[in-house]
């Protein structure tokens, strides 16, 4: 049934409740618009995908297997403990909390600045139309006078793997298990993989990972997968790279490593080869906006896709990265608003929550050579790092990138313990254009991991203190 075919108009409407879609409806807000924001999920999909179904829950995840490993990794300290036992079942309940109070927050944030959350899927029929699908079978229509598009995206399937949430499972499906598995082939070696992996064997399952690529976290300084590679190893979880899918057998994943065939034990299989951007299903192309063959969105630098339309997050080239979405809202907020704002960032910091942890923020040394730059190296060992000692930590380094010509930091790149959380004075280091000799003279607490920036830094300036290495070409 359709609720009248007399649109009600709007102000400016907002499609998804992500970290891109609830950012970019109180950016708005603020700037004076009336608000209206469509969630499939109404209030209870309040998040998204990243507080409800990822960074989170996988976090808490990650966390718990952490916790678990690192107590039974600490015999030689003096840490006692014969066994941990994990109880799936309570984390998730647990984990439940945790989702539900952030999703919470949300909404309260939303109605604090007055902003009406609709639940329904959206379906552009007009450049100004939307067609809303309530709950209850009914349809709505609102006409806006600005739409910001935050449909996120999909976990990517392979075709030989359908996922039928038992055997063959997804990101989600993994983190809702109830139960830890004997056994896992995770297919994919990005963050994902890497980070479920990881956690999966600090739980207690046997892992394997299998990669089509030769390298892990292949987009990433090579020197980052090798460490990773290595770790990886040393967790009990075998590797293959340059690894073809070739299907599903009842014995395990068959997989094809050069000329031969191989079948991989595996109770679960994870696929986690990435994520495609929602948009063909919402009759985007209607506004005029135009979708690239990989399915996102092309806008400007204000984020417009056709006039009065903008597209935020994994919709968006780039990197699908929840903090990506949140910078974006408020550019689209601001320039359907009449402001002058542009998204043009140096650097969208990337981290991964493996083990050890990886921040990689601004250019590769290949990326750096490739244009043109005069470039110079820096790297500190976290073998030479008090705090890395202290944590138990086996390897890891902080590497910066410098442009001699413009005397700035265009890359940092670091493994190591707890770096997740230097991510952002890396970023600050590239979008300041900072000089070596800036992070040099800047004082950094001890002992703590942030020192290895400082120290890296002292190896460029010509006065390295706690290592005797000097700048590579």
């Amino acid at each position: 049934m359709v609720v009248g075919e007399v649109a009600e108009g709007i102000d400016l409407l907002v499609v998804g409740g992500g970290p891109g879609g609830y950012a970019a409806a109180l950016r708005a807000a603020q700037l004076g618009r009336q608000v209206v924001l469509v969630e499939s999920d109404g209030l209870a999909g309040l998040g998204g995908t990243c507080v409800r179904v990822g960074c989170i829950p996988s976090k808490a995840l990650i966390e718990l297997a952490e916790v678990r490993h690192r107590a039974l990794q600490f015999e030689a300290a003096g840490l006692c403990i014969p066994s941990i036992e994990v109880d799936l079942a309570r984390f998730q309940a647990w984990k439940g909390g945790i989702v539900e109070a952030l999703s919470h927050g949300v909404g309260t944030l939303l109605r604090h600045e007055r902003v009406r959350v609709v639940a329904g899927t959206a379906t552009f029929n007009k450049p100004n139309r939307v067609a809303v699908a309530l709950p209850d079978g009914n349809v709505m229509f609102f006409e806006f006078r600005s739409a910001i598009v935050a449909t996120g995206s999909q976990p990517l399937q392979l075709p030989m793997l359908p996922r039928d949430g038992v055997r063959v499972l997804d990101s989600t499906d993994v983190l809702a298990l109830a139960e830890v598995p004997q056994s896992v082939v995770v297919v994919g070696a990005g963050y994902i993989g890497v980070e479920l992996g990881t956690a999966l064997a600090k739980l207690g399952s046997r892992v394997t990972i299998v990669e089509a690529l030769r390298s892990v976290l292949p987009w990433m300084e090579p020197a980052i997968g090798r460490v990773l590679l290595r770790s990886l190893k040393r967790l009990g979880i075998e590797v293959f790279l340059g690894a073809e899918v070739v299907g599903l057998g009842e014995a395990g994943l068959v997989v094809r490593v050069g000329d031969a065939e191989r079948t991989v034990d595996g109770a679960v299989i994870v696929v986690a080869i990435g994520r495609r951007p929602s948009t063909h299903e919402i009759g985007l192309e209607t506004t005029g906006a135009r979708l690239a063959p990989d399915g996102t969105v092309e806008v400007d630098a204000s984020r417009l896709a056709a006039p009065g339309i903008a597209a935020i997050g994994d919709l968006t080239p780039g990197p699908a990265l929840a903090h990506k979405a949140t910078a974006e809202a408020g550019v689209a907020a601001e320039s359907l608003s009449g402001l002058h704002s542009k998204f043009d960032p140096l650097a969208v910091p990337a981290v991964v929550f493996s083990d050890p942890e990886v921040a990689s923020v601004g250019l590769t040394e290949a990326a750096a050579r490739a244009l043109g730059m005069d470039v110079a190296v820096a790297q500190f060992p976290l073998t030479a790092s008090g705090r890395a000692a202290t944590l138990g930590a086996k390897e890891g380094f902080a590497r910066l990138i410098v442009d001699r010509g413009e005397d700035a930091v265009v890359g940092a790149h670091l493994v190591g313990p707890l770096v997740s959380e230097l991510a952002a004075e890396a970023a600050l280091a590239v979008e300041m254009s900072a000089s070596p000799e800036d992070v040099a003279g800047t004082i950094h607490p001890h002992p703590t991991i942030s020192e290895s920036l400082h120290e890296a830094a002292l190896i460029f300036a010509g006065r390295p203190l706690h290592v005797t290495a000097g700048v590579g070409d």
